[in-house]
């Protein structure tokens, strides 16, 4: 099954109409900016590879954009900039081998729809599902899960749109080596035409949210990773509050969303939180009450219901981010030097540091690469002032190991990255096999991988 969006349409249509003038994009948050010289949207695999083959005798420079909801420059591009928009659905089913076949631009809410019709599920997601299937792999997306590892773990086949326009297949059994680099790319090796997923039976969770200590939650922190299918948590800056989140298994029937429930998800947790951020933008010393209000706010919730439903929540309120993995067990005393940070330099900050927990991988570029992990993110409101808090926050992640996620900001070099990923080379040859001329790449790439 092939489907394809009426508002890529009409961004192919204004493509076309505004060919030869600069055209403006920005990511979700506001933080990176571009005047792509062109910006198409392909309605099928066999478009996006003829325009491919036509920019690589043009010598033109791509980048692929998903839902914008990285805070990095990935895809900032002066030149041609890719929506894969036109290019979603779900092109196969198989029940009994345990895969789906899915088009590199699908959304994830709607993947996780479609699946469901069929008796089946990733069997894990990230806390947002705007993002595309392409977008969320590329940049090593992660949910929650001491059993789980990244969105990439499950992926088990790539077809990929080369530099030449040509398409690629590749697994662990077809060109083994660009698979282990393509699970998470950043965009660098092609474009992702399709992905083969590992789908499980569909399930239904029993979501419960309780405000605990947050002292509780660290010092139990191994045993509620063990005890449940998805634990974390979210500590409320200048407080002793956190609000966790767990998530099980069940057989009991899904209650569904309700009035109040949806109520408290948009209006509460979002618009109310909103009005709250303007004002501590305006006032910025409001940050302490603000979060002491939010603390105070955590209330118990239960529902039940299939499992990609209860995954992701509504993302309203704007951001930026900074999020790194760490070895699962540099976990506790990172936090509580973050915690310690903040209490002494009293950053203007009310947004929770959010803390979630990912099995070990052998994906050439993922941060969980080689070590169970622990995950561990701050934010700030969008319009505030955000360096020095991150800055400060990254020294600590840098003292224990820490991997930056790629799609969150980060300070980190191609000399430091390098001494963090034992097959950091490995995909720099992998990358510059397929893709010599660098069509793929940006300057914020090119800086990242230190390339001339």
């Amino acid at each position: 099954m092939s489907t394809s969006t009426s508002s890529a349409q009409v961004s192919t249509a204004q493509a076309a109409a505004t060919a030869g003038r600069r055209r403006h994009w920005r990511n979700w948050s506001g933080s990176v900016q571009a005047q792509p010289r062109e910006i198409v949207t392909p309605q099928s695999v066999e478009e996006l590879t003829q325009r491919i083959k036509g920019y690589a005798r043009e010598g033109r420079h791509v980048r692929v954009v998903g839902s914008g909801h990285s805070f990095t420059p990935l895809v900032q591009s002066d030149d041609v900039l890719i929506s894969l928009d036109g290019v979603q659905g779900v092109q196969a089913i198989d029940e009994a081998a345990g895969t789906a076949t899915v088009l590199g631009g699908t959304k994830l809410k709607t993947l996780g729809e479609t699946l469901l019709a069929r008796g089946v599920a990733q069997e894990n997601l990230g806390d947002i599902d705007v993002q595309s299937i392409a977008g969320a792999i590329s940049t090593g997306t992660h949910g929650t899960g001491a059993r789980f590892g990244t969105l990439s773990t499950q992926v088990v086949g790539l077809t990929l749109v080369t530099a030449d326009g040509d398409l690629l297949e590749c697994s662990a059994e077809r060109n083994p080596e660009i698979f282990k680099a393509a699970q998470v790319s950043i965009g660098a090796l092609g474009i992702i035409a399709s992905v083969k997923l590992r789908v499980v039976p569909a399930k239904r969770l029993r979501f419960q949210v309780r405000r605990e200590k947050v002292d509780y939650c660290i010092e139990n922190v191994e045993r509620l990773k063990q005890e449940n299918t998805h634990f974390e948590f979210f500590w409320m800056p200048y407080t002793q509050w956190a609000q966790a989140k767990y998530l099980n298994e069940t057989d009991a029937k899904a209650t569904g969303s309700n009035l109040w429930g949806e109520f408290n998800k948009i209006v509460l947790e979002n618009g109310v939180y909103w009005a709250l951020s303007e004002i501590c933008r305006i006032a910025p010393p409001a940050t302490k009450t603000v979060s002491k209000i939010s603390a105070s706010a955590i209330s118990s919730a239960e529902e039940i219901d299939y499992s990609h439903r209860l995954y992701a929540t509504p993302r309203v309120v704007r951001f930026q981010e900074m999020e790194y993995n760490l070895p699962a067990q540099h976990f506790t005393a990172a936090l509580n030097e973050i915690r310690a940070t903040i209490e002494q330099r009293q950053f203007n900050v009310h947004f929770p540091i959010e803390c979630r927990f990912v099995r070990r991988d052998d994906i050439w570029l993922s941060p969980a690469y080689g070590r169970d992990s622990a995950y561990i993110a701050v934010h700030m409101y969008r319009g505030m002032e955000y360096k020095p808090y991150f800055q400060a926050v990254e020294e600590i992640f840098r003292r224990y190991e820490g991997r930056p996620h790629w799609g969150k900001m980060h300070t980190q070099t191609s000399a430091s990255l390098s001494a963090l990923y034992p097959h950091w080379e490995d995909f720099q040859r992998v990358r510059a096999s397929l893709d010599p001329q660098g069509m793929y790449l940006n300057d914020y790439l090119r800086s990242l991988f230190g390339v001339a």
